[in-house]
């Protein structure tokens, strides 16, 4: 674990480096991850602790969460070293010094959502409701981010989309919507999340509708296979962007990430 003057030394370090970046042509390295609330698959062990270790080994400048907790009180009282904290600001710690949370989801215990962690200020964000019908909360958190040296802010949005198709395919709409609409034409836009679109819908929806294209799939011909994390099958998770000039993915070890939730994480450099 890093002391407390090493994590203010790290980010003081990495605020500097994001502005000297943004100053040259921003590079921005982006993760996203759905922690599935901080357990392992089927619920069997929490591991946020090791969780948070793994994220700052990325070093990521923005990082995207799904299935982030706000507070659980049945965990809390039950769980060895559950966080006083809300996850988000758990998993932020002293790294990334802006971070924003979404809350979708809503039961007696507590709540979950989605989170952004960012090394640039967030001058502001919105979590829109796409939730269809029924029980199942889904929503998108869009993020406004203002670089240092830039005019043109960069435009982030955390997505967890819905387990029916149909909900997917109203929601993929709901996105393109919201980027048509609410963002400029020529601000650099990166959506990431868990999209739930095993069969790869999404690509040509968004490609059509918002002008956003897949890292993985512009890259290897095909999006990258997330889930479950120790054996990957399906292709859940996706980082699309707009406006970019360059774009790559970033290979990831399988452990210790295929340990720590039910989904693999994804992680791309994205020049803008």
């Amino acid at each position: 674990m890093l002391s407390p003057e090493s994590l203010a030394q790290v980010s003081v370090a990495a605020t500097q480096e994001a502005m000297a970046t943004a100053s040259l042509g921003l590079s921005v390295k982006v993760l996203t991850v759905n922690i599935h609330k901080g357990f392992t698959f089927f619920n069997r062990k929490f591991m946020l602790h090791e969780l948070r270790e793994a994220v700052r080994f990325v070093g990521a400048d923005l990082v995207f969460l799904q299935e982030v907790t706000g507070t659980h009180a049945w965990h809390e009282s039950r769980v060895d070293d559950y966080p006083a904290t809300p996850h988000y600001e758990f998993l932020a710690d002293s790294i990334w010094p802006q971070f924003a949370y979404g809350r979708n989801a809503v039961y007696p215990n507590g709540h979950h959502g989605n989170a952004v962690l960012s090394k640039f200020p967030i001058t502001s964000f919105d979590n829109r409701d796409v939730s269809i019908s029924g029980t199942e909360r889904r929503g998108l958190l869009h993020c406004v981010l203002q670089v240092p040296g830039r005019d043109t802010p960069v435009h982030a949005i955390c997505v967890h989309l819905g387990l029916t198709e149909s909900h997917r395919v109203k929601q993929l709409h709901m996105l393109c919507e919201l980027v048509n609409q609410d963002i400029a034409a020529g601000a650099p836009v990166i959506v990431a999340g868990d999209f739930n679109d095993w069969r790869g819908r999404a690509h040509a929806v968004l490609a059509q509708g918002a002008g956003l294209h897949e890292v993985f799939v512009q890259a290897h011909g095909q999006a990258a296979r997330t889930f479950p994390a120790r054996f990957p099958l399906l292709a859940l998770d996706r980082i699309y962007v707009r406006n970019a000039i360059i774009h790559a993915p970033v290979v990831l070890p399988a452990k210790p990430w295929s340990h720590l939730s039910d989904h693999a994480p994804l992680a791309a450099e994205i020049e803008l």
